[in-house]
């Protein structure tokens, strides 16, 4: 198995440098919201291990919000984010690119702040690494030469069956299965189809997620007798900090509104970014590293792959700490429409969401942490999108296919691989095509 892992690469842009980076962005996309995977500055498909990518310019527009607490807004840097996923180790991604994109990196990267002509580009972009708080793989294992093939074993089979569709009419479903392995036997020996094997999991990342399994665990249990004593207080003071918290989820302007949308809904799969302020306080800075190092604990080694939660829209998705923990952004890679993906976190993990986001200035009053927030769904929703910030420019390896395509296709392919299968098992498998 290969797993999958992510790079995030943040810099301050320089001043006066911001218009010519957003031309330089703009440059890289055939329209808005629409990539040109083979653009001249990064070409993105040229990288085999590369799933989701974007470049984004973090450009907070509520930083005035902190003044609800009585608190002045501080300044922050303007940054430009250049982040991904992909199979494999990070590092070496960012040396691939480094060395095959290195002029048109260069041009992005001249935009900010210490970089020069003469700057190491991999060490300059590793310098400025961004470590994610918490992550989600939708399917660990599962690299972007795998869907790949999948998705054309998949096309194969179905124009096979649309071709010889009188042959098969009133067919037990194992015969039809065996006459579908018998053809993609013969597709493979002559070329037209690829199975790769997968590679063996690396030593090194099996050892570290087991001490990660078994190592977050004991440390609970060790700091167990002090939690005793300490969650009572921290409970009681968590819910007066709620009972006092101001909300701020007016209505989105519509200017705003309208440019996220035409940067959406040009494929079955979407991004997002939304960034804010944290709530001041140890309190709720503890909460939320609680919340997001629990969700990282259960998205590595409880829930089920391709579900976070009950959601399975989700292709990646992290968290990632700004400027001292005062500020956050949350990125995702989701199928559907922005409404269907709010709606799916309001219905179906309410309670995540509103342990997470109501730690962020402004969101929707909660009720000892899990209860109410995001049950407001126009506040809610009128919250994120104020929240939400415009994508100039975002990839994806395999257009068209949604999280629930890879996992059929990949069903496919592992039916295929049963020798034992029974006359149930096999009507599913053909009910899959």
């Amino acid at each position: 198995m290969t797993p999958q892992s992510n790079f995030m690469v943040l810099a301050p842009i320089a001043p006066g440098r911001e218009a010519e980076l957003r031309r330089l962005l703009a440059a890289m996309n055939d329209a808005p919201g629409q990539v040109n995977p083979n653009n001249s500055l990064f070409p993105f498909a040229q990288f085999a291990t590369l799933h989701f990518a974007r470049f984004v310019i973090l450009d907070d527009q509520t930083l005035e919000d902190i003044r609800v607490y009585g608190i002045p807004p501080r300044t922050y840097p303007l940054y430009l984010a250049f982040l991904g996923d992909v199979d494999g180790d990070a590092n070496a991604f960012l040396e691939e690119a480094g060395r095959d994109a290195a002029a048109g990196l260069g041009a992005i990267f001249a935009c900010c702040e210490g970089f020069t002509p003469d700057t190491n580009l991999v060490a300059w972009m590793k310098r400025h690494g961004a470590p994610a708080i918490a992550g989600y793989v939708n399917w660990r294992g599962r690299t972007v030469r795998r869907i790949r093939e999948e998705a054309r074993l998949k096309d194969a089979l179905e124009a096979y069956f649309r071709g010889q569709a009188s042959v098969f009419t009133g067919l037990p479903a194992r015969k039809i299965a065996l006459i579908a392995q018998q053809f993609v036997q013969a597709e493979t020996s002559a070329g037209r189809l690829t199975l790769s094997d997968e590679a063996p999991t690396p030593s090194g990342w099996r050892i570290r997620n087991a001490l990660h399994l078994v190592g977050v665990p004991l440390l609970l249990l060790l700091a167990l007798p002090l939690l005793i004593v300490v969650a009572p207080i921290f409970l009681i003071r968590l819910r007066h900090l709620e009972t006092t918290d101001a909300e701020l989820c007016g209505r989105v302007d519509q200017a705003h509104s309208d440019g996220l949308a035409a940067l959406e809904d040009h494929d079955v799969t979407n991004q997002f970014t939304a960034m804010g302020s944290l709530k001041p306080g140890l309190v709720r800075l503890a909460t939320l590293i609680g919340v997001l190092k629990t969700v990282d604990y259960a998205a590595r080694h409880i829930v089920r792959p391709g579900r976070l939660g009950r959601i399975r829209t989700i292709h990646f998705a992290r968290w990632v700490f700004l400027d001292g923990r005062k500020r956050m952004v949350f990125f995702s890679n989701y199928d559907g429409t922005v409404e269907s993906y709010m709606d799916d976190f309001i219905n179906k993990t309410g309670f995540g969401l509103n342990a997470v986001f109501s730690n962020g200035i402004g969101y929707p009053r909660t009720n000892w942490l899990v209860r109410d927030g995001c049950a407001d769904e126009e506040s809610y929703k009128n919250f994120l999108r104020r929240h939400t910030l415009p994508t100039q420019v975002w990839y994806k390896a395999y257009p068209g296919l949604t999280a629930i395509d890879l996992e059929r296709n990949r069903r496919i392919r592992e039916g295929l691989n049963s020798s034992a299968t029974s006359d149930r098992e096999a009507r599913d498998w053909v009910a899959l095509l």
